[in-house]
């Protein structure tokens, strides 16, 4: 059955079918790493999760549709309630699909086919999917991608740290806190961040929070729950650093 709960047995390589779709509600899960011989479409109609590859850490909320390659390590992580939609592909049937991670927006017209996909038998025959899967691949080349994704730093000192934060179960603190935490100077600690990052640790803890943002507005959090759980000063304060990374308020971005 497509259908599926966390706890069953599922591994997309066992099963010999150009396409497999599969469905799920989860609480709380964590895929720990691992990857697959197909590509796999990712997305979450309600809800929000976040997956990690070996490098980057990438959010998903219902706005926004995964894609990930064949065998590309990769770590999903729900935190809370979310509807899970994946499709997975042989690429011996399909070799010109996408081999780059690709996080993409999402119209009604491709959530519907993704619904439907999910939930085919995966006996049906090829023939049987021909034409939606001719719409589907028209509708994922027109997508346009969107970047929503945050590298991640692989200095062992902050592995811990970074580790807890993903989990929710803290978030990034101010530089000279974190500095106090791991016994680094703030100096040693921008220093890390820029060169496995590219940003600062200023300015990557405010990418963090970004994202962090996304998921908690996604999960159903208001805007005062979202600003204080983030430790903004005020609701307003908030608002203006959502805009000035998304160029839209979060009731607007998420209409």
């Amino acid at each position: 059955m497509p259908f599926i709960s966390k706890e069953n047995y599922f591994n997309p390589d066992e099963i010999h079918a150009p396409v497999i779709g599969i469905a799920s509600d989860f609480t709380t899960h964590d895929s720990g790493f691992h990857e697959h011989n197909k590509a796999q479409l990712l997305y979450t109609p309600s809800g929000c999760m976040t997956f990690n590859t070996i490098d980057n850490q990438y959010i998903l909320p219902p706005t926004m549709v995964a894609w990930i390659p064949a065998n590309c390590s990769h770590r999903v992580i729900v935190r809370n309630v979310a509807m899970y939609r994946s499709i997975y592909f042989d690429i011996s049937h399909f070799p010109e699909l996408p081999n780059q991670v690709a996080i993409m927006n999402i119209n009604e017209l491709f959530k519907q086919l993704i619904e439907r996909i999910s939930l085919w038998d995966w006996d049906i025959s090829i023939d049987s999917q021909k034409n939606t899967l001719a719409l589907f691949f028209e509708e994922l080349n027109a997508t346009t991608k969107e970047n929503l994704s945050l590298i991640l730093p692989k200095t062992s000192k902050l592995k811990h740290h970074i580790e807890d934060w993903n989990l929710g179960k803290a978030i990034p603190p101010f530089l000279k806190q974190l500095a106090s935490e791991i016994g680094l100077s703030e100096k040693t600690i921008t220093r890390i961040f820029t060169r496995e990052t590219g940003m600062s640790y200023q300015e990557w803890r405010q990418q963090w929070r970004l994202h962090k943002s996304i998921e908690l507005l996604a999960e159903g959090r208001n805007v005062g729950e979202t600003a204080y759980d983030l430790e903004f000063s005020s609701d307003s304060a908030f608002i203006e650093f959502f805009k000035k990374y998304m160029k839209e308020t979060p009731n607007k971005y998420f209409k």
